[in-house]
Order: C-alpha cells, then structure tokens, then sequence
C-alpha cells in the first residue's frame, strides 16, 4: 500500500502508519475507559467500533500517505475498545472459577482475526491487478485500489455495531435495567426483608475453598443499605468520592507496569521474528564452532516458508488459549501462573538467536519448541494480568478507568517496541550478533522478573463461616444484618423516601 503512495522508504513509512494507531490509542484509552465509568460501557463501545468503522473507510479510499495517516490516528484515537471490552468481561464473571475461561476468550478472538485479517487484505487488495478479468483498472476499484479489503472489514463492523446496539445488554451496575430485581407490589409488615437480586448482588461464593479469584474478603456488617429506584429495581451505589480518589492504586499501578513490560517484549518478538526469519543464513556458523555472541544472520527461509510457519504458530496459540490456560489457571491459581510465566518468559528470547547455529534438519523443530515455548508463556501472561488487574480494582464503578490505563499503557509499548527492535537488529547485523534485539527484548522481560516484588500481595486464606442466623429465600443472597436500610431515590425530583 505504501508502495503505492510512491514512498521511496516503504517499510519505514509503512512502519509509521503502524505506529500512529497505536500512539493516537495510547493518549485516548483513559478518557474512553473513564467515560465509560459515567456514562456505561456499550455506549463507548459501540462509539470505538464506529470509530474504526470510520477509519477504515479512510484508509480504505486514500489516494495518498497524508490520508491513510489521518484515517490511522482517528481510528487509533477514537478506539478504546480493548479496555471497554476487558471491563465488560470483568463485569459479566460473577464466579472466580470462570474468570480463566472468560479472559482467554478476548485473545482467542485476536488470534483467530490475525490469521483472517491477512488473508483478506492479500486475497482482496488491488483486485484490478490481482483479478483483471473480473475488475478493469479504470473502474472503481482500480481507482481505489486499497478499498476493497477495507470495505469488507468495515462491513464487519457494521454488523457488529447493528448486534451490538439491539442485543449487547449493559454491564456496568450502574446502568443497568435491572430485569432480574424482585418487585412486591403488595407490601405488609409481614413481607419478607428480600434484596432485590440487582446489578450490584455479589456472587455466592463457598468459604470452605482456596478463592484464586476476586473474592478475597469477608464483610458482614451489622447494618446494610440498600438503594431502590421507585419502580422497584436496584439501584447501584454511586461512585463515592473515596473510590474516586483511590482507584490508582499501588497494586494497579505496578500491574500496569507489568502490562506494558510483557506488551513490550511481546511486541519485540512478534516484530523480529519473520525479520530473522528471512535474514540471510551463514552455513559456516555451526553450534560447536560458534561464538556465545556471534551469530550473523538469520534461518535464510523464503516468504512462503515464514507464511507457513506463522499459520502453524497461530494454531499452536489457539490451542493454548482454548486448553492450557483454563487448566494451568485452575491447578496453579491466577497469582501463581502469574509469577511462573514471568520468571521463565526471558527464556523464550534467549534460545531463538541460536536456531541460526542449528543444522538443517533440526531447524524447524527448533523453530517449533520455541514457539511453543513462546505461547505457553506468552498466551497465559495476559489474561492473569487482567484478572489481576480487576482484583486490585477497589470498586467496579472504576473499572473502566483502570482498564481504559492498562489499555493506554500496552498502546504506547506497541507503539516504541517495534522501532527500536528493528533499530537494534539492524545494529546487531553491521556488528555480526542479530541476536542482540532478541537479548535485549529478554533484558525488558527480565526486568519483568524484578518487578514482580513490587507488586503487591495479598494473602488468602481459608475460611469457614457458621451462622445460626436464618437462611434467605435465595441462597446467593448476603447473610441478613440486624438492620437493613432501604432507601428509594428518584433521580427527576431527588426526594428520597427512608424505612
């Protein structure tokens, strides 16, 4: 496409179109994460997928670079859709045990586009040369050349803001509808004192188990409030001014940290590897004759060969993210996985250099254990941040927000990581050690490794609740207090009727 454009430096231009989403998305995902917090998550979302729907179609009718960046940064900038969706996700879990399954959906979805995307901008870009029999280079799409593969995918889109808009229900609790709630329309002084099963319910959650989860702490307080609109519903408790104030956390922080370390490398070996793929092979360098730190080139393999091995690896991911990490979650717990994938993930930079020293018969099970290697730490680490990162959220009133910073963080990572990579193995080659972007992509998990004692714990424990209180009608339900407070606020007049 850049090619096109007529720039004379492709990949370098072709590099800044990459980058200017990813930068325009890291300076507006706190704004769209914190709006959700006001305003709900579906509205924003439904807003992102417009956005890139938008953008798209820009780049999809570029005549020129000035355009195609334009249509980049707005897509980029009006896109906060992965912290949205990461809120919505931790929203709809209500059972720890399902918390693992839930969050290996989002990156199985990536990976399934990532192995889609691309076949149809290579089946469908330029179809005028790719299908002249069936598109006349005059015509339309001859015009436009890049149109075609972006109008399909923003026809995607649209479907997805269509169902979204009729059949995507509202998951922050304060904007609810509260369908589940329990009216009784007949009240006396003998109706049992029932909560309304609303958006804020937590989960019932069996005390005699190890949580991995989000439940960490027991509250029984001797008086509940309860908030009721006047039709009935639940209402959920306002963002209070404290939950405003304390959302940056400490641990939010540092597991914000975390995300972009992991985001950075992870970015960094994605980048460099169908780079290394294709550099030149050096047959006189062999593993017994070779230097620790002199390795020259790369696997000398064609384009067709990297397609391959990349389809492979794609499908190496799926299978992780469906089977691995649900079980590796529910054996170990969230926290555990969490410390075992980051100690081991500087491994998986360290050994890929060295496939160059490996004989010819052995370099694609070489290349195979690494990507293996690579997934199993790679695919386990970001769905255990997220978790992590919903667990230290004080309230989920401030999801969004802490989401919206996650979000913004990886962003500006993906954004610097593959500049400096490619910078860095350009570096190594005139000093004869590609290795060298590998190894300091490994420095930054590393220091991932370190990081890991700044992030706080918290210790769960055990613990069994007897009570000879009476049991509700609902066993989800909380245990029932000495004094329950009902309060009915009607949002139009702000008269507030007490029992």
């Amino acid at each position: 496409m850049v090619k096109g454009f007529g720039m004379h430096d492709a990949s370098f231009y072709a590099g800044i179109l990459i980058a200017s989403f990813s930068l325009s998305e890291s300076l507006t995902s706190l704004f769209w994460g914190g709006l959700s917090d006001r305003i709900g998550r579906k509205q924003v979302l439904l807003l992102g997928c417009f956005g890139t729907m938008l953008s798209l179609i820009m780049v999809g009718f570029s005549t020129n670079f000035t355009m195609a960046l334009a249509g980049r940064i707005i897509g980029g900038a009006l896109n906060g859709n992965i912290g949205v969706i990461q809120s919505i996700v931790g929203e709809l879990v209500t059972k720890p045990e399902y918390e693992p399954k839930a969050y290996s959906i989002m990156p199985f979805v990536w990976s399934i586009g990532t192995i889609i995307g691309p076949a149809i901008g290579g089946l469908l870009a330029d179809p005028a040369k790719s299908y002249p029999n069936q598109f006349s280079r005059d015509g339309f799409f001859g015009r436009y050349p890049w149109a075609l593969p972006n109008l399909v995918c923003a026809a995607f889109m649209l479907i997805s803001i269509i169902c979204g808009f009729f059949w995507l229900d509202e998951t922050h609790p304060g904007f609810r509808q509260g369908a589940d709630a329990t009216v009784h329309h007949d009240i006396t002084e003998q109706t049992p004192m029932i909560s309304a099963a609303g958006a804020n319910a937590d989960p019932g959650v069996d005390l005699r188990r190890d949580s991995f989860g989000t439940f960490n702490e027991v509250d029984m307080p001797k008086t509940q409030h309860w908030e009721l609109n006047p039709d009935g519903t639940s209402r959920a408790p306002s963002l209070s001014e404290n939950d405003r104030e304390k959302w940056l956390t400490k641990k939010v922080v540092m597991l914000t940290v975390a995300l972009g370390l992991y985001t950075y490398h992870s970015m960094c070996y994605d980048h460099l590897l169908p780079i290394f793929f294709q550099d030149r092979r050096i047959d006189h360098v062999t593993v017994l004759g070779a230097s620790p730190i002199h390795i020259p080139g790369g696997l000398g393999l064609n384009t067709k060969d990297v397609g391959v091995i990349l389809s492979v690896n794609g499908v190496i991911a799926l299978f992780i993210q469906a089977v691995i990490f649900p079980l590796a979650a529910e054996r170990l717990g969230i926290w555990r996985t969490f410390v075992m994938v980051t100690i081991l993930h500087p491994v998986a930079f360290f050994i890929v250099p060295y496939l160059a020293l490996l004989p010819e018969n052995l370099v694609y099970p070489g290349i195979y254990t690494c990507l293996t290697i690579r997934n199993l730490l790679s695919i386990l680490d970001y769905p255990v941040i997220l978790i992590l990162l919903k667990q230290a959220s004080p309230s989920l009133s401030v999801l969004g927000r802490i989401n919206g910073l996650a979000a913004s963080a990886g962003a500006a990572c993906r954004t610097v990581a593959p500049p400096i990579a490619g910078l860095l193995y350009g570096w190594g080659q005139e000093i004869g050690f590609t290795g060298l972007a590998w190894w300091a992509a490994g420095a930054v998990a590393i220091v991932g490794v370190f990081q890991l004692w700044f992030v706080p714990r918290e210790k769960s424990q055990t613990t069994i609740v007897k009570s000879i209180l009476p049991c509700l009608d609902n066993p989800n339900e909380e245990m029932p207090s000495d004094v329950v407070d009902i309060t009915v606020v009607d949002d139009e007049d702000d008269d507030d009727f007490h029992m």
